[in-house]
């Protein structure tokens, strides 16, 4: 059976070293994996064979981590990046689980996050939340006890529409034009008629008095 005669770190990846069996090439492995060999141990085959399942589990993982690094994600969108990479099928689901366990990855806190976010820089109803959380691949189950426990309809409008309705006094409005345009900015921030219709006299009075 073939012996471990080198074991080298990899020039373009020094997380990654290449075994070599018998003078030439075999493999890489992360190093983590590798640390478990050494020169002159003998390999069978499926010894190798399980060398590198573990391996696309252990690259698997640290894609996930490297993806997570840039900002919070959910678990579709971990998913979707791993199949981007041609990563196994059968490394998918256990990175996933791995990910949770470890406290990277949970569906609930990655909603609760994005709704705070949205609701902190820029506020908008729950339309247009639920339509963005779907986008993440999130649960209908889920989404709906995000927004019940951390959506105010009524608090988010005012917020979205006073920003607004600032810039638009500035453009000597009168008010039908005024409260058409502040409407379809809030419409397009997915609330509905019923929250934006009684916030928009009071907007009106709130900036024309500002402005007197």
């Amino acid at each position: 059976m073939p012996k471990i005669t080198a074991i080298k770190v990899q020039r373009r990846n020094t997380e990654r070293v290449s075994i070599f069996l018998d003078g030439e090439f075999a493999f890489g492995l992360t190093r983590v994996l590798a640390g478990f060999l050494q020169i002159g141990q003998i390999l069978g085959e499926e010894k190798i064979a399980a060398l590198q399942a573990e391996d696309e589990m252990e690259m698997a993982y640290l894609r996930a981590i490297n993806f997570l690094s840039y900002r919070p994600r959910s678990s579709a969108e971990i998913r979707k990046n791993l199949r981007k990479y041609e990563v196994p099928e059968l490394c998918i689901e256990p990175t996933i689980e791995r990910l949770e366990k470890n406290g990277f990855l949970n569906d609930a806190d990655f909603a609760r996050s994005w709704v705070e976010n949205r609701n902190t820089f820029r506020p908008r109803g729950g339309r247009a939340l639920r339509v963005e959380l779907r986008q993440k691949g999130l649960s209908d189950e889920l989404i709906q006890t995000t927004l019940d426990e951390m959506v105010n309809e009524e608090e988010l409008v005012y917020s979205a529409g006073i920003k607004k309705a600032k810039k638009l006094v500035k453009q000597n409005l009168e008010w039908q034009d005024f409260r058409k345009k502040l409407a379809a900015f809030l419409a397009r921030r997915g609330f509905n008629y019923g929250v934006i219709s009684p916030i928009l006299s009071q907007l009106w009075d709130e900036v024309q008095e500002k402005e007197d």
